[in-house]
């Protein structure tokens, strides 16, 4: 059996909040929106980097066009999640006193800037983009999709933001065993 783990560590900035103060406000039925669109464009810079990496293997310009049309993807889609996470930022004042909130921000920003300068410079002539710097422009997405997902995780599972708590799922009702409980 796992030790509890308290909602407060040594990264909250101010005050221990109640858990209730980490609950998504920007949902859909209950289910955190930034959560379900973030996905998006984690799988568009998996998408870049492998039709980068396909085109230097093969120099076949498809998998260069389709660099250009991943790109755009993920920009776009990297657009809406970052909507959705300032509004979870702005809104939820647990996520604003966590340093793993504020982190998980800039470097996802950041990244969100990196993607629009990858699709950017494929649009002209997206074959003779991707050697040399559509390459280490898609390299850098992956590290940065990687520390953003690392703070975004340490959100979720250590400061359990977004987590309905147990009183959210006695609430619920006891029927239907949608919900799996240990007894």
């Amino acid at each position: 059996m796992r030790p509890h783990r308290s909602n407060a560590t040594d990264t909250t900035l101010g005050e221990p909040d109640a858990i209730g103060d980490l609950d998504s406000r920007v949902a859909l039925f209950g289910h955190p929106v930034h959560a379900m669109l973030v996905a998006f464009p984690i799988a568009g810079v998996f998408w870049v980097a492998g039709s980068d990496a396909a085109y230097w293997w093969t120099l076949d310009p498809f998998f260069a066009r389709a660099g250009l049309w991943g790109a755009g993807a993920a920009f776009v889609m990297g657009c809406a999640a970052a909507l959705s996470g300032f509004g979870e930022m702005m809104l939820v004042p647990g996520a604003r006193r966590r340093a793993a909130g504020w982190t998980h921000g800039v470097i996802a920003m950041t990244l969100v800037g990196v993607l629009a300068l990858s699709w950017a410079h494929r649009i002209d002539d997206h074959v003779a983009a991707v050697l040399p710097w559509g390459l280490a422009l898609s390299g850098l997405q992956l590290v940065l999709v990687g520390f953003a997902g690392w703070h975004g995780g340490k959100l979720v599972f250590e400061h359990r933001f977004g987590i309905a708590s147990p009183e959210d799922e006695q609430e619920e009702g006891a029927g239907g065993g949608d919900v799996a409980r240990e007894p």
